[in-house]
Protein backbone atom coordinates (compact mmCIF):
# COMPACT_ATOMS: atom_id res chain seq x y z
CA UNK A 1 0.00 0.00 0.00
CA UNK A 2 1.63 3.16 -1.22
CA UNK A 3 0.41 6.57 -0.10
CA UNK A 4 -1.63 8.25 -2.84
CA UNK A 5 -0.58 11.89 -3.17
CA UNK A 6 -3.14 14.62 -2.67
CA UNK A 7 -3.25 16.36 -6.04
CA UNK A 8 -3.09 19.89 -4.63
CA UNK A 9 -0.50 21.18 -2.15
CA UNK A 10 -1.72 21.24 1.45
CA UNK A 11 -1.28 24.44 3.50
CA UNK A 12 0.39 23.04 6.63
CA UNK A 13 1.09 26.58 7.89
CA UNK A 14 -2.59 26.96 8.76
CA UNK A 15 -5.01 24.63 10.56
CA UNK A 16 -7.02 22.95 9.33
CA UNK A 17 -4.55 22.28 6.51
CA UNK A 18 -6.73 22.84 3.46
CA UNK A 19 -5.35 22.58 -0.06
CA UNK A 20 -4.09 25.50 -2.11
CA UNK A 21 -4.73 26.02 -5.84
CA UNK A 22 -1.23 24.68 -6.55
CA UNK A 23 -0.54 21.23 -8.02
CA UNK A 24 1.49 18.73 -6.05
CA UNK A 25 4.62 17.94 -8.06
CA UNK A 26 4.04 14.85 -10.18
CA UNK A 27 0.24 15.28 -10.39
CA UNK A 28 0.17 17.42 -13.56
CA UNK A 29 -1.04 14.42 -15.56
CA UNK A 30 -4.47 14.77 -13.91
CA UNK A 31 -5.00 18.28 -15.32
CA UNK A 32 -3.71 17.02 -18.69
CA UNK A 33 -6.66 14.59 -18.71
CA UNK A 34 -4.48 11.47 -18.73
CA UNK A 35 -6.30 9.51 -16.02
CA UNK A 36 -9.70 8.13 -15.09
CA UNK A 37 -11.53 9.68 -12.13
CA UNK A 38 -13.15 7.24 -9.69
CA UNK A 39 -15.13 7.57 -6.50
CA UNK A 40 -13.15 7.64 -3.25
CA UNK A 41 -15.27 5.69 -0.79
CA UNK A 42 -15.51 6.82 2.82
CA UNK A 43 -15.05 3.78 5.03
CA UNK A 44 -11.97 1.95 6.23
CA UNK A 45 -9.38 0.20 4.11
CA UNK A 46 -8.90 -3.56 4.39
CA UNK A 47 -6.76 -5.95 2.36
CA UNK A 48 -6.83 -9.59 1.40
CA UNK A 49 -3.24 -10.74 0.88
CA UNK A 50 -1.92 -13.49 -1.40
CA UNK A 51 -2.02 -15.98 1.49
CA UNK A 52 -5.76 -15.39 2.00
CA UNK A 53 -5.30 -13.36 5.20
CA UNK A 54 -7.35 -10.21 5.86
CA UNK A 55 -5.72 -7.04 7.22
CA UNK A 56 -7.07 -3.66 8.39
CA UNK A 57 -5.28 -0.41 7.63
CA UNK A 58 -4.16 1.29 10.83
CA UNK A 59 -2.45 4.59 11.60
CA UNK A 60 -0.34 4.92 14.72
CA UNK A 61 0.34 8.42 16.06
CA UNK A 62 3.89 9.45 16.92
CA UNK A 63 4.98 8.15 20.33
CA UNK A 64 2.18 5.54 20.50
CA UNK A 65 2.83 1.80 20.64
CA UNK A 66 1.67 -0.11 17.57
CA UNK A 67 -0.67 -3.08 18.09
CA UNK A 68 0.70 -6.64 18.12
CA UNK A 69 1.50 -8.15 14.70
CA UNK A 70 1.45 -4.69 13.08
CA UNK A 71 3.15 -4.48 9.68
CA UNK A 72 4.59 -1.01 9.01
CA UNK A 73 4.25 0.33 5.46
CA UNK A 74 5.54 3.91 5.83
CA UNK A 75 5.71 6.92 8.14
CA UNK A 76 4.17 10.16 6.90
CA UNK A 77 6.82 12.90 6.97
CA UNK A 78 4.25 15.68 7.48
CA UNK A 79 2.18 14.16 10.31
CA UNK A 80 4.65 11.66 11.81
CA UNK A 81 1.94 8.98 11.75
CA UNK A 82 2.98 5.43 10.91
CA UNK A 83 0.70 3.67 8.45
CA UNK A 84 0.46 -0.08 8.22
CA UNK A 85 -1.68 -3.19 8.53
CA UNK A 86 -2.96 -5.12 11.52
CA UNK A 87 -4.66 -8.52 11.35
CA UNK A 88 -8.39 -7.95 10.85
CA UNK A 89 -9.23 -10.20 13.79
CA UNK A 90 -7.73 -7.73 16.26
CA UNK A 91 -9.21 -4.67 14.55
CA UNK A 92 -12.19 -2.85 16.04
CA UNK A 93 -13.86 -3.46 12.66
CA UNK A 94 -13.54 -7.30 12.79
CA UNK A 95 -17.24 -8.03 13.39
CA UNK A 96 -18.41 -5.68 10.65
CA UNK A 97 -15.78 -7.03 8.28
CA UNK A 98 -17.07 -10.57 8.86
CA UNK A 99 -20.60 -9.39 8.01
CA UNK A 100 -19.31 -7.67 4.87
CA UNK A 101 -17.47 -10.81 3.71
CA UNK A 102 -20.68 -12.78 4.19
CA UNK A 103 -22.68 -10.12 2.29
CA UNK A 104 -20.06 -9.96 -0.46
CA UNK A 105 -19.99 -13.70 -1.12
CA UNK A 106 -17.27 -15.51 -3.11
CA UNK A 107 -16.06 -12.32 -4.82
CA UNK A 108 -14.60 -11.27 -1.44
CA UNK A 109 -11.84 -13.81 -2.08
CA UNK A 110 -9.97 -11.76 -4.69
CA UNK A 111 -6.56 -10.53 -3.53
CA UNK A 112 -6.41 -6.75 -3.20
CA UNK A 113 -7.62 -3.79 -1.20
CA UNK A 114 -11.22 -2.97 -0.39
CA UNK A 115 -13.17 -0.25 1.34
CA UNK A 116 -15.27 -1.56 4.22
CA UNK A 117 -18.43 0.54 4.48
CA UNK A 118 -21.70 0.24 6.37
CA UNK A 119 -23.88 1.36 9.27
CA UNK A 120 -21.15 0.97 11.93
CA UNK A 121 -18.22 2.36 9.90
CA UNK A 122 -17.20 6.00 10.49
CA UNK A 123 -20.78 7.25 10.93
CA UNK A 124 -21.85 5.63 7.63
CA UNK A 125 -21.16 8.56 5.28
CA UNK A 126 -21.77 6.18 2.33
CA UNK A 127 -25.34 5.64 3.63
CA UNK A 128 -25.23 1.85 3.22
CA UNK A 129 -27.89 -0.29 4.91
CA UNK A 130 -25.49 -3.24 5.35
CA UNK A 131 -21.76 -3.76 5.76
CA UNK A 132 -20.09 -4.17 2.36
CA UNK A 133 -16.68 -4.51 0.76
CA UNK A 134 -16.01 -2.40 -2.32
CA UNK A 135 -12.93 -3.41 -4.28
CA UNK A 136 -10.71 -0.41 -4.94
CA UNK A 137 -9.88 -1.92 -8.34
CA UNK A 138 -13.58 -1.70 -9.22
CA UNK A 139 -14.39 1.78 -7.94
CA UNK A 140 -17.18 3.64 -9.71
CA UNK A 141 -16.07 6.03 -12.46
CA UNK A 142 -17.12 9.64 -11.86
CA UNK A 143 -17.29 12.69 -14.08
CA UNK A 144 -15.09 15.70 -13.41
CA UNK A 145 -15.87 17.88 -16.45
CA UNK A 146 -13.49 20.78 -15.76
CA UNK A 147 -9.91 19.90 -14.81
CA UNK A 148 -9.01 23.11 -12.98
CA UNK A 149 -8.79 23.78 -9.24
CA UNK A 150 -12.28 25.35 -9.17
CA UNK A 151 -13.74 22.73 -11.52
CA UNK A 152 -12.40 19.86 -9.43
CA UNK A 153 -13.49 21.58 -6.21
CA UNK A 154 -17.01 22.02 -7.59
CA UNK A 155 -17.30 18.41 -8.83
CA UNK A 156 -15.94 16.87 -5.61
CA UNK A 157 -18.17 18.97 -3.35
CA UNK A 158 -21.22 18.14 -5.52
CA UNK A 159 -20.46 14.41 -5.28
CA UNK A 160 -20.10 14.68 -1.50
CA UNK A 161 -23.38 16.58 -1.15
CA UNK A 162 -25.26 14.15 -3.41
CA UNK A 163 -24.46 10.91 -1.60
CA UNK A 164 -21.62 11.16 0.89
CA UNK A 165 -18.79 10.54 -1.58
CA UNK A 166 -15.49 11.20 0.21
CA UNK A 167 -13.67 12.45 -2.87
CA UNK A 168 -12.05 11.38 -6.13
CA UNK A 169 -9.06 9.20 -7.00
CA UNK A 170 -7.51 9.51 -10.46
CA UNK A 171 -5.87 6.43 -12.00
CA UNK A 172 -3.23 6.89 -14.70
CA UNK A 173 -2.81 4.02 -17.20
CA UNK A 174 0.79 3.55 -15.95
CA UNK A 175 -0.35 2.95 -12.34
CA UNK A 176 0.13 6.42 -10.85
CA UNK A 177 -2.71 7.77 -8.72
CA UNK A 178 -3.72 11.11 -7.21
CA UNK A 179 -6.57 11.93 -4.85
CA UNK A 180 -8.59 14.80 -3.46
CA UNK A 181 -11.21 14.74 -0.69
CA UNK A 182 -14.16 17.06 -0.21
CA UNK A 183 -12.83 18.02 3.23
CA UNK A 184 -9.52 19.13 1.65
CA UNK A 185 -11.18 22.30 0.36
CA UNK A 186 -11.62 25.36 2.57
CA UNK A 187 -15.18 26.67 2.77
CA UNK A 188 -15.76 29.58 0.43
CA UNK A 189 -15.97 32.91 2.26
CA UNK A 190 -19.52 34.23 2.54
Amino acid sequence: MKKIPTMFVRDFDNRPAYVLPELTPGCDWVLAGEGQATRKYDGTCVMLDEAGKWWARREVKPGKTPPPNYVVIFTDDETGKTVGWEPIGQSSFARFHAEAVQNHGPSARTTGTYELIGPKINGNPERSNVHLLIGHAHAQDVAVPELTFEGIRSAVLALAAADGCEGVVWHHPDGRMAKIKARDFAPKPS
